[in-house]
C-alpha cells in the first residue's frame, strides 16, 4: 500500500526530494498527533508510524492532500531544513500554525488550504526566501502590510482569511517584485469589500487609481471589471430594498475602460434579472483624449459602445445611487409612463 512505499523508500531513498502524503487505501490511517480532534471509533483500522517521515532529511517538496488521514499537530511534518514547497490541501483534521514554518528557512513557495491559524507576522522569518504566499484559513490574522518588505514575493493570494488592512497603504517601493494581489474582503480594497457610506466611495477610487499607475498589473485582471466585487454594505445607512417588479438599486460597483481612459460607476449586478447592468452614470477617472490624439478614435469606438450595450437609462443623470426617496419616486414614475 501506499504506507509500505513510503517506509520501504525512507530506507532505499533516504536523499528523496519530493514527497505527496495522500490518501491510505482500506482501514488505514496515520497515528494521532497532538491535540487530535475527537472522531467516532475506528476499531478496525490500522495505525501507521508518520515519523519515519523525518527520514528523508533532503526533502525539498512536500505535499499533504486533502484525503491524508492526519488528525492533530505534527511537529515531525515540518522539521525539513531544505524544504523550498509545501502543500497542505484540505487535510480537515490536520492543525497548523503559522509560527512551526520558520523551521523552513529556504521556503520558497507556501500553499495551505487548511485547518491553519496565526498571525502573518510569524511569516516574517522567511522575508528573505518566500516567493508566492497563497493561505486559506479563517483563523489567520494580521495586517497584511507587514509582508511589504518581503523583496522576492511575487505572488501574494490571502482571500480566504481574516487578514485586515487597507490597499491604499501600498507605497511605491512596498511589495518590490509583486506580480498578482488577492485580499480579502476583510481588507478595505479586498474581493468583495463592503463600503459603509455612498460617500466613501469617490475618494476611494481616486486613491485606488493612484494606485493602479504606478502598479497596474497586481490585481485579478478577470474580476477588475467588477470593481473585485465591492458594493455597499446591506447594513449602511444608505442601502434600501428594492421596490417591487422596479429596477435593483445601484449598490454594486464596475470599473469601465473606454480605450485609454478608466472610469467607474454604481450599477446593479444582478445576472438572474432582466435589469442586469442597470447603471449610473461613469465618473471617470481619466481626462478625456483629445480629438487630435492618435488614441481618440479607439476611445470614441468604446463611448459608444458602452451607450449600446450598457443601460443608463433608468438612472440615467445619477452619478451615485438615488436617495431612497428619489428612488421610490422612479419606480412610481417608470410605472406611469
Amino acid at each position: 500500500g501506499t504506507y509500505n512505499a513510503m517506509r520501504a523508500m525512507s530506507t532505499a531513498l533516504p536523499n528523496l526530494q519530493q514527497l505527496s502524503l495522500q490518501y491510505l487505501y482500506g482501514e488505514n490511517k496515520y497515528i494521532d498527533g497532538d491535540d487530535p480532534k475527537v472522531l467516532p471509533p475506528r476499531a478496525n483500522w490500522t495505525s501507521h508510524d508518520i515519523n519515519i517521515i523525518s527520514r528523508f532529511r533532503n526533502l525539498r517538496a512536500l505535499s499533504i492532500g486533502e484525503a491524508a488521514p492526519l488528525n492533530g499537530r505534527y511537529p515531525v511534518l515540518f522539521n525539513f531544513p531544505l524544504l523550498q514547497r509545501l502543500s497542505v490541501s484540505r487535510c480537515i483534521h490536520l492543525k497548523l500554525e503559522l509560527h512551526i514554518l520558520a523551521s523552513f528557512p529556504l521556503l520558497k513557495e507556501l500553499n495551505l488550504n487548511c485547518n491553519v491559524s496565526g498571525n502573518l507576522s510569524s511569516l516574517r522569518m522567511l522575508k528573505d526566501s518566500l516567493e508566492i504566499i497563497v493561505i486559506r484559513g479563517r483563523s489567520v490574522r494580521g495586517d497584511y502590510m507587514g509582508l511589504a518588505d518581503f523583496h522576492n514575493l511575487k505572488r501574494l493570494d490571502i482571500t480566504g482569511t481574516n487578514v485586515t488592512g487597507d490597499v491604499r497603504s501600498i507605497s511605491e517601493h512596498d511589495f518590490p517584485a509583486l506580480k498578482s494581489l488577492a485580499l480579502p474582503y476583510n481588507v478595505v480594497g479586498g474581493e468583495q469589500y463592503e463600503f459603509e457610506r455612498i460617500s466613501d466611495v469617490p475618494s476611494f477610487m481616486q486613491d485606488f487609481h493612484l494606485l493602479l499607475q504606478r502598479t497596474p498589473s497586481i490585481f485579478n485582471k478577470y474580476l477588475f471589471p467588477a470593481a473585485f466585487n465591492w458594493c455597499l454594505s446591506d447594513q449602511s445607512p444608505d442601502w434600501y430594498d428594492r421596490e417591487e417588479d422596479s429596477p435593483l438599486p445601484p449598490f454594486d460597483l464596475q470599473f469601465i475602460l473606454a480605450g485609454p481612459r478608466l472610469g467607474w460607476s454604481w450599477c446593479s449586478l444582478d445576472s438572474d434579472s432582466d435589469d442586469f447592468e442597470r447603471s449610473c452614470e461613469i465618473n471617470w477617472l481619466d481626462p478625456e483624449p483629445s480629438a487630435e490624439s492618435c488614441v481618440y478614435d479607439t476611445y470614441n469606438w468604446h463611448v459608444q459602445f458602452l451607450k449600446l450595450h450598457q443601460n443608463f437609462n433608468f438612472y440615467r443623470g445619477y452619478h451615485q445611487p438615488p436617495s431612497e426617496h428619489q428612488y421610490h419616486r422612479m419606480c412610481v414614475e417608470r410605472e406611469l409612463r
